[in-house]
């Protein structure tokens, strides 16, 4: 007898909430109102409210939009069809009500959609008096279009599957400014969306394990999840598809993210018994990497060189930017094998990181690239790379890569500027109609351009079918990508305050940075169960502070 598996997803029906478009004329569908707010699945033979679509040359068609970003995908309840047949009825699945009015057989570069990793756009048959279910994908929007000849068919309701885990998210985030706590609720709920089989990139597409993206997501999991197994099991999953000498997913920055991840994970979660499973894969690691370490102090890494999309092809960004990611991950490193008793390598990633630090690159105009050598120690000069960041705010950023560039900021003390980013950039998101991050955005795309949960507008710019690069173009741009939910950190971190000083969080430490804020506060997950925090300035400027923590939590101010 096989082994039986239990899913721990769950299945929630939501109903769509707004009728956005329908065909007119002849092929108007009858009565599409009734399928808003309708969840019903059971179907019947009796009177009732239905939708009729129909097909007399064109064929009838809807857009539904069901209100926000959802992993899963939809159920067609269906009453008669006017054949007694089942019908032909095509569905597409959209982010955008832009990608759901378009076609994945279209000619025009860059606005149709391949059907990669999920499909969005299939004919179907659907059964008169039954249920047709349709999906995975990520989408928000569906459009329904009916495709058999002279023919009708009842469509009693069309609910969406939302399928997710079912998990207590245990940090919270609350300010007097709501635009923050929306940006801090929509990076939770990014992650959250790609936490299914694995820790995934998308939910669209790219629904794989890429570790150096995992770091952002794992990072937001520890501020609001807690310790959730997925996390290792992801991990795990990359470790033995590529064993060694390969590097992670082909990359040889990502070898270097898996070893960061595990050190910022076992600093939050403090399982010794997982780091110890990694021991042989850490003593194997360790010494590719230093080997990659030039005479002159310089970074050498082979095979696919790569920080983020848009640094591709400045071969000087991508190199100080692997020069910090490298430092960073021996330092990191060298204290995992510390932990661990492997005093040799420790002493080995000590003094490799003394030579990489002897070489410093000239800081550019990237501001990524600028970030990781600043975090790394690497930087030539701190103030080159302060002004570097700070040049045009929240312009030329990543939404991946945006992360480490808040981080460099609050390591130059530049906690104000950090806030205005997250409040430009990642809010511009949300002003264009966002429920949840994208694999990239430009702040210049945003200039006369078209929401995401609106129909286009001859006069503006379309944003999801006129932009992206790289892997990301037009459509096959993903609207929800869980690299780009690093705010939801870093606001617990550095505006919460709240950072664990040992593993197991058995020290923490509560440095609050409100800028202009009048409050916060907040809950942190730890092992030992969550911390409490709230801060509040008083009217001599002081901030207040009250915290409770778990017996066994050490709390330094």
């Amino acid at each position: 007898m096989s082994e039986r598996i239990i899913d721990e997803r769950v299945r929630e029906l939501l109903p769509p909430v707004r009728l956005v478009w329908q065909t007119l004329g002849n092929t108007q569908p009858e009565n599409p109102e009734v399928l808003l707010n309708n969840t019903r699945t059971q179907p019947t033979m009796g009177a009732g409210d239905s939708c009729v679509l129909r097909r007399q040359g064109p064929g009838g068609a809807i857009l539904l939009d069901y209100g926000q970003e959802i992993h899963g995908g939809i159920i067609l309840v269906t009453g008669q069809s006017s054949t007694k047949m089942p019908v032909h009825m095509r569905i597409r699945f959209g982010e955008s009500a832009s990608e759901a009015m378009s076609d994945s057989q279209g000619t025009t570069p860059g606005r149709d959609h391949k059907n990669d990793h999920a499909i969005r756009d299939s004919i179907v048959r659907v059964p008169q008096l039954g249920m047709a279910e349709l999906g995975p994908t990520g989408f928000r929007f569906v459009r329904i279009d009916m495709e058999e000849p002279d023919a009708s068919i009842e469509l009693r309701a069309a609910p969406a599957i939302a399928v997710y885990r079912d998990i207590e998210q245990v940090g919270s985030f609350a300010c007097n400014n709501e635009r923050l706590n929306r940006i801090w609720q929509i990076g939770a709920r990014t992650v959250h969306l790609n936490m299914q089989t694995r820790l995934w990139d998308g939910i669209k597409r790219d629904r794989l394990v890429w570790i150096g993206d995992m770091h952002p997501e794992t990072d937001v999991v520890s501020a609001v999840f807690g310790h959730q197994p997925l996390v290792e099991e992801s991990l795990d999953l990359v470790r033995g598809d590529f064993p060694l000498p390969r590097w992670m997913n082909n990359i040889s920055s990502y070898s270097l993210w898996w070893i960061i991840i595990q050190h910022d994970w076992y600093l939050h979660h403090g399982n010794r018994a997982y780091l110890e499973e990694q021991r042989d894969y850490l003593r194997g690691l360790l010494p590719l990497v230093i080997e990659r370490i030039g005479q002159d102090g310089a970074e050498a890494l082979n095979g696919f060189r790569f920080i983020d999309w848009p640094s591709c092809g400045d071969d000087e960004a991508v190199h100080q930017g692997l020069q910090g990611l490298m430092a960073m991950a021996l330092r990191k490193g060298s204290f995992l094998c510390e932990t661990l008793g492997e005093y040799r390598l420790a002493v080995l990633c000590q003094q490799a990181l003394l030579r990489l630090q002897q070489s410093q690159p000239p800081t550019g105009v990237n501001k990524q690239a600028a970030a990781l050598a600043l975090l790394g120690h690497t930087a030539h000069s701190a103030q080159d790379v302060r002004e570097c960041l700070l040049a045009d705010g929240a312009h030329r950023l990543s939404t991946f890569y945006g992360y480490y560039v808040l981080e460099a900021l609050a390591q130059l003390g530049c906690y104000d500027e950090a806030l205005e980013v997250i409040s430009t950039y990642w809010g511009g998101m949300l002003d264009l109609g966002a429920t949840s991050f994208w694999e990239h955005f430009d702040l210049d795309w945003a200039e006369n351009a078209t929401r995401i949960d609106e129909l286009p507008e001859p006069d503006k710019h379309d944003i999801h079918a006129e932009y992206g690069d790289h892997c990301y173009v037009g459509h096959r741009h993903s609207l929800c990508h869980g690299w780009a939910a690093g705010p939801t950190a870093w606001l617990s971190r550095h505006v919460l305050g709240v950072r664990p000083l040992e593993p197991g969080c058995r020290a923490i430490q509560v440095q609050p940075h409100l800028g202009e804020l009048k409050w916060i506060e907040g809950t942190f997950p730890t092992p030992l169960g969550p911390v409490k925090v709230h801060h509040e300035r008083a009217a001599s400027g002081k901030i207040e502070t009250r915290i409770e923590a778990p017996e066994g939590i050490t709390v330094a101010l």
